[in-house]
């Protein structure tokens, strides 16, 4: 998945865990086949974000970051910045973000969204179309927090509805819950 052709066909075989995923990937896959520059940030109608949902082994935890910028209890991820390996730009932000290194349990996607950014100083409102990864890292493990966050921590998968978060976040928790487990190759 190291080209613009490689992330389509990773796209083309993620099955959707609902209607409001596939319509996600839908608009993912149209945007990505439509923009030869859809990993950079130059790119202001929007660009490709690599995320990642890191668990703990045990699948009982979520590692979340508190955005400073947006006020919201997310998954690591961040631009690509011109690199096509989504999933690598997945492993660098939980790095940055958290000091935690994390491994993939697979190369496939996870979950994909499409989300509005807003509009701030010079950068005008864009969309993030936003590629997940499933990893993991030892929730035993105390992570940092970064200059982007204003905390970073382990939160117990049944509580991560009661944070201040959005309905992509609650999809992924749903997806990690044995009656939602998927996205794992």
């Amino acid at each position: 998945m190291n080209s613009r052709a490689g992330l389509l066909s990773a796209l083309r075989a993620h099955t959707p865990f609902d209607a409001h995923e596939a319509a996600m990937l839908q608009r993912l896959i149209e945007f990505v086949a439509a923009n030869e520059r859809c990993f950079e940030r130059s790119l202001l109608c929007g660009h490709v974000t690599g995320s990642a949902w890191v668990v703990n082994r045990e699948r009982t935890h979520a590692l979340l970051v508190h955005h400073a910028r947006l006020g919201r209890w997310l998954q690591p991820g961040g631009h690509c910045d011109g690199d096509p390996n989504v999933l690598g730009v997945a492993l660098r932000e939980t790095l940055e973000e958290t000091g935690l290194t994390a491994t993939p349990v697979s190369s496939s996607v996870f979950d994909v969204d499409a989300h509005q950014i807003p509009a701030r100083k010079q950068e005008p409102a864009h969309i993030h179309y936003d590629v997940r990864f499933l990893l993991e890292a030892d929730g035993r493990l105390a992570p940092v927090v970064s200059e982007e966050s204003h905390d970073v921590r382990w939160v117990p998968l049944g509580e991560v509805g009661a944070l201040n978060t959005d309905a992509s976040v609650l999809r992924l928790v749903a997806k990690t819950q044995p009656a939602g487990a998927g996205g794992e190759s």
